[in-house]
């Protein structure tokens, strides 16, 4: 391609209000444009990234015998009212109804549709197992729009689902697309992890995320890098030392106006461990819940909302009507009202908590002696906790999700009636896995994990072109048909690496070295083939690599060799 016939509109600007590197240089480079919160428009070098992480995707699909096919966007509502989650879903989902008045919705995720022809198509054992599978645009209405193609409204997905006769079918296919996906975010030369993650909306069973490690990242994970146990922070668990006994006298303190764990173990010069943090939530069912911690240690809200389901943290209002107490100085005993306390509150310990009345705590409190409670996981994993698996150090990592992999059972095949007969006659519903990447995702961290203060620096399996050839003179006969010559020529190659001819973008355009250089740079092709003046004069080229910026002089006549050769070295 040239550079002159492409619509690439670089921007040397930083964009103001912009924090994540992988939105600022996909708009710096020419690759997207944002058309409104959460929505964007991908230009001709951001599609072509996009279509070389597809055609990995199908590559790898097809190679554990997943068939392509396509599904509406539009869904009528009778089928996700069939299976529930037109109710459970809330605002992320997109509404509205059909000229004739029917409810309709625009597809988030593509279970129930998959399931609903899965119940019309398949009727016996003999057809099983089936993995279908699409790329495909999904609407999601985020309340909070971020980090450019990270997190949107409207985003390209590849979700494949599995259609087994048992549970070790489908632990076989699980097995097959975690296989797969090691393929694909390693071709797509990403640094990732696969971690456990909470199923969320898709089911109650098992589950793992993909994760590529980046300080822009959305979520946080907990390895180990003893073993192997890795887990969204959501999910993750990990071991605290044991504490060590603190022998304290069963009374009350006075401590005027301290409230916060913080305040109360600095007034009384005592470790935050030996404390009982007490919260008050109402859970949506509109339950008063006690929840308790240790005092250095952080909640999880989303381990307690799968024991209470969504909730609120109660007002001052409503602590005061519900327990009568002034928030700050709560605590686990008394309190006719449901408790959860997490596994980190030894049960041995003296403990200070709030002694329900203002500007006092109360010292000397022993789980299981003086209160009860449900004990359970409910706290946050931190840096240096220990690993529930070898008890090594835990560390944190920030990361971008990039796929995930379900479980599901038969949690969508029941209610939509998904049945085959068994070898013996007997009526079973299917069970089912679900599969997902976001392309964009992929490319997204690909540029937070690979960029320098110049630009993008590419993984060439997924670079816009292979090759970029940079005539520095224009008006140089010699210097254009040798650009022009090697245009052809490496053009002509067929690269192996991709199954593919060599893609070569000649910057053909008539404008200064110094902005050649920048846009090449910036856009991040992994070769750059320079063809300069005072080189010519020696009948030699300067080829550079974009990632280590390494450059040699070769002879012309053993530079097609050459480039190929510098491709082929290139991570």
């Amino acid at each position: 391609m040239r550079y002159s016939n492409l619509f690439i509109p670089t921007m040397r600007e930083t964009p103001s209000g912009i924090n994540a590197i992988s939105h600022i240089l996909m708009l710096r480079a020419g690759y997207v444009r944002q058309l409104a919160a959460g929505l964007f428009i991908f230009l001709p070098l951001g599609w072509r990234v996009l279509n070389k992480i597809n055609t990995i995707l199908k590559e790898e699909m097809e190679r554990i015998g997943a068939q392509e096919i396509s599904m509406p966007i539009l869904h009528p509502a009778e089928i996700w009212q069939q299976t529930g989650r037109w109710y459970t879903i809330k605002e992320e989902m997109f509404r509205l109804k059909d000229r004739t008045g029917r409810d309709m919705c625009l597809g988030m995720t593509h279970e129930e549709i998959m399931a609903w022809i899965a119940s019309k198509e398949i009727k016996s054992y003999r057809q099983l197992p089936q993995i279908w599978y699409q790329i495909q645009t999904k609407l999601r209405d985020e309340a909070r729009p971020r980090g450019g193609v990270l997190r949107t409204r409207e985003f390209i997905m590849k979700d494949s689902y599995s259609f087994d006769i048992d549970w070790k079918g489908l632990d076989e296919s699980y097995r097959l697309h975690t296989e797969a996906y090691h393929r694909i975010f390693t071709r797509c030369g990403l640094l990732y992890y696969q971690v456990e993650s909470d199923p969320g909306i898709m089911g109650d069973l098992e589950s793992h995320e993909f994760m590529a490690p980046t300080p822009a990242g959305e979520d946080d994970i907990v390895l180990c890098d003893n073993c192997d146990y890795a887990a969204n922070i959501e999910v993750a668990k990990a071991n605290l030392p044991t504490l060590l006994p603190l022998n304290l006298e069963f009374k009350e303190i006075y401590t005027p106006q301290k409230k916060s764990v913080k305040e109360v173990s600095e007034f009384l010069n005592i470790d935050e461990k030996f404390f009982i943090k007490t919260l008050l939530v109402i859970s949506e069912k509109n339950e008063p819940v006690l929840v308790m911690l240790r005092g250095d240690q952080e909640l999880n809200e989303k381990k307690l909302a799968k024991i209470i389901g969504e909730f609120t943290f109660a007002t001052f209002e409503q602590a005061e009507e519900i327990l009568g107490v002034e928030l700050g100085f709560v605590g686990p005993i008394g309190h006719n009202i449901k408790k959860i306390a997490d596994l980190s509150i030894q049960r041995e310990i003296h403990y200070i908590s709030g002694a329900n009345k203002k500007d006092y705590h109360l010292q000397g409190i022993v789980p299981g002696v003086h209160f009860e409670a449900q004990w359970t996981d409910i706290r946050k994993v931190k840096e240096r906790d220990l690993c529930p698996k070898c008890g090594k150090s835990v560390r944190v990592e920030k990361a971008i999700e990039v796929g995930n992999i379900f479980k599901l059972g038969t949690k969508y095949t029941e209610p939509l009636h998904a049945y085959f007969l068994d070898r013996d006659g007997v009526e079973k519903p299917i069970i089912m896995g679900s599969y997902g990447i976001g392309t964009a995702r992929v490319a997204a961290a690909a540029i937070e994990q690979n960029y320098d203060k110049d630009g993008i620096i590419w993984p060439k399996s997924i670079s816009p072109f292979d090759i970029e050839i940079i005539p520095l003179n224009m008006g140089d006969a010699k210097t254009v048909k040798l650009a022009e010559e090697l245009y052809e020529k490496v053009g002509e190659i067929y690269n192996s690496f991709a199954d593919r001819h060599m893609e070569v973008l000649i910057d053909d355009r008539d404008e200064r070295p110094g902005v050649k250089f920048k846009d090449a740079d910036l856009i991040g092709i992994p070769i750059q083939v320079i063809i300069g003046e005072k080189a010519l004069k020696e009948n030699k080229i300067e080829i550079r690599k974009r990632r280590t910026k390494e450059s040699k002089l070769v002879s012309i006549n053993k530079a097609v060799v050459e480039i190929v050769n510098s491709y082929y070295e290139t991570y």
